[in-house]
């Protein structure tokens, strides 16, 4: 691999094998080197293939004052995330959660640690990554010896969702915000508590993400007319029905967000098996 740019001893923008621009990670491995010098496959111990030309730019800006330990450290978090979800993750999580935790560490040192208003929604909405997060945290107290409180946690979950988003502009906060909103709409107007080991919690939660991240993106579903359906619905699930109806005002006040024929339709048929199941 040949040497186009070097960051520091251990980090270097290369050309592959393949003719491709990537980012290596290695102990030393361009130390005394200058560019068109060759790096042995062997010495790298991290490829950060960003094919994104913003992502590139902001990756480089950030190594310019980020320590070398705060990298490895998310790159250790993130190949724990890639096996633990089973899922491909946005390359820019190297980026965004490495400059996450520089910031935050940074702020721990001076005294001041920041609350997540939307931890337990987390918990809740992504028990999965939320896991991580605190694996994260663990390994933030082994290299660092800094004891977070759990709320980090939950903002380092909130990377990996973002992460995992295939949205172009994911939000993963504005996200959750809206799930916790609309789930406060349906846990109030039944008076009751979920539960969260159902199945069709799992779901109603599954389609509410899906259905927060049009909202967030401005995706509009386009969806057919059914005023029969409609209305066979409104009389088999009254109570589920109105309750849509307490949703739809809510979107369309605050997020000027108007649901269609459809939407209304699987929202109800969510929002009955949740409850009645």
């Amino acid at each position: 691999m040949e040497i186009i740019k070097i960051f520091n001893n251990n980090i270097a923008l290369v050309t592959n094998e393949r003719g491709r621009q990537v980012i290596v990670k290695g102990k030393g491995i361009s130390f005394q080197k200058q560019a068109g010098d060759i790096i042995v496959s062997s010495q790298v111990e991290q490829f950060f293939p960003l094919s994104d030309k913003e992502t590139f730019e902001k990756f480089e800006e950030l190594l310019s004052d980020l320590p070398i330990e705060y990298l490895d450290l998310s790159t250790k978090i993130i190949d724990q995330a890639k096996l633990t979800l089973g899922k491909k993750l946005n390359e820019s999580i190297y980026l965004s959660l490495a400059d996450h935790i520089y910031g935050t560490l940074s702020r721990k040192k001076e005294g001041i640690e920041l609350k997540n208003p939307l931890l337990w929604e987390i918990k809740s909405f992504y028990p999965d990554e939320y896991q991580i997060g605190e694996y994260a945290l663990a390994q933030i107290k082994k290299d660092f010896d800094l004891t977070l409180i759990q709320d980090e946690a939950g903002f380092i979950a909130l990377h990996l969702v973002n992460a995992e988003s295939d949205y172009e502009t994911p939000d993963a906060y504005m996200i959750t915000k809206l799930m916790q909103e609309l789930t406060n709409i349906v846990r109030y107007f039944f008076q009751v508590n979920f539960n969260e080991d159902s199945v069709y919690y799992y779901r109603f939660i599954t389609h509410l993400k899906f259905f927060a991240q049009r909202i967030v993106s401005k995706t509009t579903y386009e969806g057919t007319e059914d005023t029969e359906m409609i209305d066979f619905m409104k009389k088999k699930y009254p109570k589920s029905f109105e309750c849509v109806g307490k949703i739809v005002t809510h979107l369309a006040r605050n997020y000027d967000y108007h649901l269609s024929d459809e939407e209304c339709l699987y929202l109800t048929v969510h929002i009955q098996k949740v409850i009645y199941k």
